[in-house]
């Protein structure tokens, strides 16, 4: 118990000494305003003392009819489009007022917060959004950073606390890091203590200080830097909160390496929404199919992690899938994952080649009940594993066939029999043999056979932008 409250203060005074630094730098005035979990990152800058310096306004607009007579209609309430509303709003009013009597000596900032905590009457979804934008220079333009959070407290109390502690962080970094966007996250959760409190799922950096700023590393360094343990990316290579993404979607999951992504991809791909289309439930208009890499997957004997990560996102994009980059190496931390997001049927297609390590006791050291344990989370309410065959020495190696330690084959039976595990139908038998580990080992050596086992979209990006090593 000492050892915790020694912990607690240390926290709180970590926290007081970031809020006090900005309150002594006098050029540094602003807005904050906070909707849905109290006013508490303006407490922390007033507790810590010379706020009065910093501080210029603070405000709650709680009331719907009242937020939308001072910020205007929004499609919902707590959202990236009301979060973007306040600050614009709060920060154009700061200029509008004061930038005659000291605006070449006042660099202006506006914090807003919107968010869903933890209430009496409901045990909702805990989130919000939270931003600020701020000038780096006296009559500078003004930079912004935005991010999505999920509350992990079980209190609103706590909740709210932990928001007040975000807030200061936030501020504070936007001031004092803002040459290193990296260094801004890796101080967000300063001060929460040894708990997980916030999850950070979504940031983006906009404006003049951050036009050099490559938001999907910045996203990909949330997962590097334990705010996170999953990211996504749209087809449009936009980032996108995951509850947005998955909500009521029936969710197709395709793990692999993609480097590149492959013609034998693209018959996983459409073998999984052929067999899942016909699974109970779905609609085939809500299929939502992911392309996954593990973080350990991406790193893997990579010299160049950025640009290799940004190559397969950027053709993934424009083969149409949807991307989610995780830190769960496990498929049955990855399932549990995404049944946070969504109620609907999930189906996760891998190769048979996955059953290297899927079957593999070891694999599953540390879990209480080993496999059986994993394989009963992985299996469990309305989740279908679909096995794609592949060529192995010459020979064809599926779910019917493949090999198992002989103390697991009636596990496997039994998930066959019951349909857990389903043979995926071969799409195209020419392109079972398809290494994408094999052609990346030829685009050193030039154009050659490699380009017909992609598709057509991926062999010439690859060619035009030299990805992969690839040399003319």
């Amino acid at each position: 118990m000492t050892e915790v409250k020694l912990e607690n203060r240390k926290n709180r005074k970590l926290t007081q000494e970031k809020a006090l630094e900005v309150n002594l730098n006098s050029s540094i005035y602003g807005a904050i305003v906070e909707i849905g979990a109290g006013q508490e990152t303006a407490r922390q800058f007033f507790n810590a003392g010379a706020a009065a310096g910093t501080v210029a306004k603070t405000m709650s607009a709680y009331d719907m009819q009242v937020s939308d007579d001072v910020y205007g209609k929004a499609g919902r309430y707590v959202s990236r489009e009301r979060c973007e509303q306040m600050m614009d709003h709060e920060f154009d009013l700061m200029v509008q007022r004061l930038n005659e009597a000291r605006g070449d000596e006042t660099k202006f900032f506006a914090y807003a917060a919107t968010v869903t905590a933890r209430s009496y009457s409901q045990k909702n979804e805990c989130h919000g959004w939270i931003g600020v934008k701020r000038q780096l220079e006296p009559q500078g333009e003004p930079s912004s950073i935005i991010l999505h959070v999920r509350m992990l407290d079980d209190t609103n109390r706590e909740q709210s606390e932990a928001l007040g502690v975000l807030g200061v962080n936030l501020v504070h970094g936007a001031y004092h890091y803002s040459d290193d966007p990296k260094k801004i996250i890796d101080n967000l959760q300063d001060g929460m203590g040894y708990d997980k409190r916030i999850e950070i799922d979504l940031i983006h950096f906009s404006g003049p200080d951050f036009a050099d700023v490559e938001n999907r590393l910045m996203n990909l360094h949330l997962i590097h830097s334990w705010n996170c343990r999953a990211v996504m990316f749209e087809p449009t290579g936009a980032s996108v909160v995951p509850a947005s993404a998955l909500r009521k979607k029936d969710t197709i999951v395709i793990r692999g390496s993609f480097k590149p992504p492959t013609n034998v991809h693209m018959d996983m791909s459409n073998s999984a929404i052929k067999h899942f289309a016909q699974e109970e439930g779905v609609d085939p208009d809500k299929i939502l199919v992911v392309a996954e890499i593990t973080l350990n997957e991406l790193y893997s004997g990579n010299d160049d992690g950025d640009s290799d990560f940004l190559a397969r996102v950027d053709l993934l994009n424009e083969l149409g899938f949807s991307v989610l980059i995780s830190d769960y190496l496990r498929f049955f931390r990855l399932r549990s994952w995404i049944r946070r997001y969504t109620p609907n049927r999930i189906g996760i297609m891998l190769s048979v080649l996955d059953f290297d390590y899927l079957f593999a006791e070891q694999y599953y050291q540390g879990l209480e009940g080993g496999i059986l344990e994993a394989f009963g989370k992985l299996f469990s309410d309305n989740t279908n594993v679909y096995v794609y065959p592949t060529i192995r020495d010459g020979k064809l190696i599926s779910l019917d066939n493949v090999d198992v330690d002989p103390s697991l084959r009636n596990l496997l039976k039994h998930l066959t029999s019951n349909r857990a595990m389903v043979s995926a139908d071969i799409q195209n038998v020419h392109n079972l043999d398809i290494s994408a580990r094999e052609i990346v080992k030829e685009l050193p050596k030039g154009r050659g056979d490699w380009e017909k086992k992609l598709p057509s979209v991926v062999s010439n990006r690859i060619i035009e932008k030299g990805l992969f090593g690839f040399k003319a």
